[in-house]
């Protein structure tokens, strides 16, 4: 039976423990799953010097682990027929038909174009290679980012109060030209955007309300979602300034997650708790199943969601080449150190959060902080001792 090493685990608390003393972070809420064996922690406090602490229920801005959640979406949507993977979105996405790309991709955006080889699919923007969005490989700062920040498309951090519904989102962003044909080149981020748009007209409703019925509700995600009402529970955001370095505070509990936004990003917009988040991996541990053996996903799409989509193509999530792009998150290609093992996946979210799967321990991970990642790579110090400190204590 799959367990962990008590004296090890132990080692877990302390150390995010000691995260919260050195003032590293104001809160964090943990837990590893490995088989029947669960393990939960919290320390700190939602908001720094001020009640109430961080307790199991507590609810953070999850930020990009939106993606594999809106990715799993889709894929209900592709197993009923209502999307098809190779289909083009012309159709539902008439804003993006008859592309236009840059010659030179990281040049400006008033470059020579081309016409688009070939339209943009759903396979596309399920694996990011629709030709927009930001890559980790170019030098900053990056016009197309730039270009989508001034039409107020949201190019940074989550801001669920800047950019505008749906339709009016995806109509901006159809004026701007592609920085690669479809296809040729992962880039981050904008495509989970174009995908909830996506969902949003392939179901004839509003992202928020299908990920509601047909996946937060089927799996007792009972406190995820756009905005939350209960702030008690959702505490501070932390940032730094980035030129002197001093902390400052990004989002305060009675700020933009307490109340709807006019776009309901698929790219970073939910706010989530460990148990909701625990019961999402489960799931995709099980091969789509749900507690009571019925089945939200199918074993194919779990096993096409979380295996290497970027064959052929150029671009990476990690710069050093060990993880590749399935369908909203990545996969371990490689391993780094006492990380997870090749054909682990899952992702983080850039205002303090990281979720991952690892099949072959049965392992569900889950850490979730008050504070904002200062870069992409290599992810803060609390998220590394997290997974360091839960492979450490696998026992066999």
């Amino acid at each position: 039976m799959n367990r962990f090493d008590a004296g090890r685990i132990a080692r877990l608390r302390d150390v995010m423990a000691g995260h919260v003393e050195q003032d590293r972070i104001g809160g964090v809420a943990w837990l590893a799953g490995r088989g029947d064996q669960l393990e939960v922690g919290t320390a700190g406090h939602l908001t720094r010097g001020e009640p109430p602490p961080v307790e199991r229920g507590s609810i953070f801005r999850i930020a990009s682990m939106t993606k594999p959640i809106v990715a799993v979406a889709a894929l209900v949507l592709i197993e009923e027929c209502r999307l098809r993977l190779e289909d083009p979105v012309d159709g539902l996405l008439p804003e993006l038909a008859d592309r236009k790309v840059l010659v030179d991709g990281r040049g400006p955006l008033d470059g020579e174009t081309v016409p688009a080889y070939r339209p943009i699919t759903v396979h596309d923007v399920l694996t990011f290679r629709l030709g927009l969005g930001m890559d980790f490989e170019a030098p900053w700062p990056q016009p197309l980012l730039e270009a989508m920040g001034a039409l107020g498309l949201g190019a940074g951090p989550p801001e669920p109060e800047a950019p505008p519904p749906p339709d009016e989102w995806i109509r901006r962003l159809g004026t701007l030209p592609l920085l690669y044909q479809p296809g040729e080149r992962w880039l981050y981020n904008t495509g989970a955007d174009v995908l909830g748009v996506l969902i949003a007209r392939a179901s004839g409703e509003p992202l928020e309300r299908f990920l509601q019925t047909r996946v937060f509700e089927p799996l007792g995600m009972t406190h995820t979602g756009f905005f939350t009402s209960s702030i008690d529970r959702l505490g501070t955001c932390y940032g730094r300034d980035f030129q002197t370095g001093q902390r400052t505070v990004y989002d305060p509990p009675d700020g933009q997650w307490s109340t709807p936004p006019a776009f309901p990003s698929g790219a970073g917009g939910l706010v989530s708790t460990l148990d909701d988040m625990h019961a999402f991996g489960r799931m995709l541990l099980a091969g789509g199943r749900l507690p009571d053996g019925s089945r939200l996903l199918s074993q194919a799409s779990v096993e096409a969601m979380t295996t290497d989509q970027l064959v052929g193509a150029t671009g990476r999530p990690s710069p050093d080449g060990s993880q590749s792009w399935g369908f909203g998150l990545a996969v371990q290609t490689g391993r780094r150190g006492l990380g997870p093992k090749v054909g682990a996946y899952g992702w983080a979210g850039g205002l303090g959060t990281s979720w991952g799967n690892d099949p072959a321990e049965d392992l569900v991970g889950v850490v979730l902080t008050t504070d904002m990642f200062t870069g992409a790579f290599p992810p803060p110090a609390v998220v590394q001792d997290f997974w360091t400190c839960i492979y450490a204590a696998i026992e066999d």
